[in-house]
């Protein structure tokens, strides 16, 4: 069980991992032919499961798409409202929630070694992308060869290098994180 301390020390890392994806989102590069951007949002959703594990990894994720919804400009291109649910990017940002779980137990589940984190940010992906690729194909009305060469298929090489990058990553951040509590529960 979490002490007061823990509690805080996460919500105020989900915060922060908030803050990241909403910074990431603004690192956006729009593909001539498709409404999705490469974004860098992702690869912090994909650190904040593998550092805070599934459920505050979800507060995270939770948060930041509140952020959006009212209107705060922390979606790709600096926008935000609830319009962004409602358009060709919304299956997108609704599958961050249930991918940013499968990533994090996945994560806890292999202890968090970089191979295992590696399966879980594919497993989550693949997530995201099924209810992106959904959404896009019913906004857009195309068929599934059209949703998928400009919803999935140009995404999938700089997916992967996030994916890898989070989870070589992770390890030596949580490796820090339980030095600096260590430190102060000695202190």
């Amino acid at each position: 069980m979490e002490s007061m301390n823990e509690r805080l020390t996460k919500a105020i890392m989900a915060c922060l991992f908030a803050a990241l994806i909403s910074i990431g989102a603004y690192i956006a590069i729009p593909i001539p032919g498709t409404p999705v951007p490469i974004v860098l949002q992702n690869m912090f959703i994909i650190l904040a499961a593998f550092i805070l594990g599934p459920w505050w990894g979800l507060a995270a994720v939770v948060f930041y798409l509140v952020l959006g919804a009212v209107g705060m400009p922390v979606f790709s291109g600096g926008t935000g409202g609830l319009v962004k649910f409602a358009g060709p990017t919304g299956g997108y940002l609704i599958g961050y929630i249930p991918a940013v779980v499968a990533m994090g137990l996945l994560s806890r589940l292999g202890k968090s070694r970089w191979y295992f984190n590696m399966l879980a940010g594919i497993a989550g992906m693949a997530i995201v992308y099924l209810f992106g690729v959904a959404r896009l194909k019913a906004v857009l009305h195309v068929d599934w060869a059209k949703a998928l060469a400009t919803g999935l298929i140009p995404f999938i090489p700089g997916d992967i290098a996030k994916i890898a990058v989070a989870g070589i990553l992770a390890p030596p951040i949580l490796k820090a994180l339980s030095q600096i509590e260590q430190q102060s529960t000695n202190a």
